[in-house]
């Protein structure tokens, strides 16, 4: 079954989507009126908006919960990828394409992480451009820019040209 919950937090609102237990779903909700909220709150739900919260208060570092994000193999391989950048730090695409096992496929790893449907949680905005600064974010650059001050890692502001 899926349920699915919308939370206000200090970026705005997010959607956090859950379904057989796991999370599939975590993306910016904004002023979006055609999100449809489904099932009921279950716990999962009630932990996800917890360590959410948690995180953006700058009391939490890491995740700890069920993840099922939808996608191709590539795109999983990309998000397994992403799991593994720590707290405070930040690659370039190409590095990421190298942990992914693809050195070459800078710009599917571009792809990939731009259809990560667990923002945050899997840490897309930690994948800067190679001169260090900061490129494409789904939430745009400036809440990019505050959720890598928060984690306290090192960019260039702005977009490289």
């Amino acid at each position: 079954m899926v349920n699915s919950i919308i939370i206000d937090t200090s970026i705005g609102k997010l959607f956090i989507e859950e379904t057989d237990g796991a999370i599939t779903e975590l993306s910016f909700a904004g002023d979006n009126t055609s999100i449809s909220l489904s099932g009921s709150i279950t716990p999962v739900l009630e932990e996800a908006q917890s360590q959410i919260i948690s995180y953006l208060e700058g009391k939490r570092t890491s995740f700890s919960l069920p993840l099922a994000p939808k996608g191709t193999a590539f795109q999983q391989k990309v998000w397994s990828a992403l799991l593994t950048i720590p707290y405070g730090q930040t690659i370039s695409y190409k590095e990421l394409a190298t942990r992914a096992g693809n050195p070459k496929a800078c710009r599917a790893v571009g792809m990939a992480n731009n259809r990560n449907p667990i923002v945050i949680i899997i840490p897309c905005h930690r994948v800067i451009g190679a001169d260090g600064r900061l490129v494409g974010y789904g939430g745009g650059l400036p809440l990019k820019e505050t959720l890598l001050t928060l984690e306290g890692a090192s960019f260039i502001p702005g977009k490289a040209h």
